[in-house]
């Protein structure tokens, strides 16, 4: 009797309930085994030997792990980003790698509205100061824009970026973008600029980043977009920690040739506390925080098994990353 196919899933920082998604596998049959975050290579493979699925919310899936899994025929990331699976080279092994691109587009565009808003409006300053019973009348600091009238400039406009184009648009914002990728359709369907990085920021008043994290991208904002920038402009991102230099954001805070920056995800994570930022009153901080909402993270479960299910059973998954693997006489891994 065959044995039926196993699916690990190696869970984040925090434990969740993945009944959804052993629910999602009976048809194939297949087996769930949830397991705890590792972050160790060889100690994911020690747990993992028999698998032919991994869904994977942070760890590190390489070339090393998806070799030694010799049955392994698919990864799912739990999210939008996969920049923590080997993508080259899971298409030259043959294992097809699945994201789950929609899951929380709407809640990361109003997490990045937020942030740009409890930044204009001095929100945590407020709140602080009427805690500690100083009633001021005025939102503090030399400057308050107006948001009306003013620009923000956006670093990536897929589905994220798009959605929180159109929220921010909202506001009589003039919207400007960066994406050599979009094709100008999208541009003109949202109303939005075309511009060159250089340009957007130069000309923003707010920067939100929304691009993925590749060899590309990483630390794309850096010493020569700060020096561009307004200094009385504000960056903030939540995408991936390191498409942000932190170290040239933090000397540039320092040096006053920005006003501030809204983070919510970090080079490191969890970041440290005695990291410079942190120390700056005018940086606000949350916590890789902006994916999360019930009704979000509950559809997790139930939307990874069922991507995986499609694998095993011969499908094609909703949402390929690397779909040079379905291409004629590309190696793919048996069922």
């Amino acid at each position: 009797m065959t044995a039926p196919p196993q699916v690990y899933v190696i869970q984040g920082q925090t434990e969740r309930d993945w009944s959804d998604c052993q629910a999602a596998l009976a048809h194939v049959p297949a087996r769930m085994t949830a397991l705890p975050f590792i972050g160790d290579p060889d100690a994911l493979i020690a747990r993992t030997r028999d698998a032919d699925a991994l869904v994977v919310a942070f760890s590190p899936i390489t070339r090393a792990v998806m070799s030694a899994l010799e049955g392994l025929k698919a990864v799912v990331r739990t999210g939008v980003g996969y920049d923590v699976i080997d993508v080259p080279a899971a298409t030259e092994l043959g294992v097809i790698v699945v994201n789950i691109p929609d899951i929380w587009i709407r809640e990361v565009a109003n997490h990045a509205l937020a942030l740009l808003l409890a930044w204009n409006r001095k929100i945590v300053t407020l709140d602080r100061q009427v805690h500690a019973g100083v009633w001021s009348g005025s939102v503090p600091g030399d400057r308050t824009g107006a948001l009306h009238g003013e620009t923000v400039g956006i670093v990536g406009l897929g589905n994220i970026g798009s959605a929180f184009a159109r929220r921010v648009a909202a506001l009589d914002t003039t919207v400007i973008a960066c994406d050599p990728y979009v094709e100008p359709a999208r541009f003109a369907a949202l109303g939005v600029e075309r511009v060159s990085l250089e340009a957007l920021a130069e000309r923003s008043d707010y920067v939100s980043v929304h691009t993925l994290l590749n060899d590309e991208t990483r630390h794309l904002i850096g010493e020569k977009f700060f020096q561009r920038m307004k200094p009385t402009a504000i960056l903030i991102n939540t995408s991936r920690g390191p498409v942000v230099d932190e170290t040239a954001l933090a000397r540039a805070l320092q040096d006053k040739r920005l006003a501030g920056a809204a983070l919510d995800v970090w080079e490191q994570e969890p970041v440290a506390a005695d990291h410079p930022l942190l120390a700056m009153d005018n940086v606000i901080a949350t916590p890789h925080a902006a994916y999360f909402s019930t009704a979000a993270v509950a559809a997790v479960p139930r939307r990874c098994g069922e991507e995986v299910a499609r694998v095993l059973t011969g499908q094609r998954p909703l949402n390929v990353v690397n779909p040079e693997v379905y291409a004629p006489g590309a190696a793919r891994r048996a069922r």
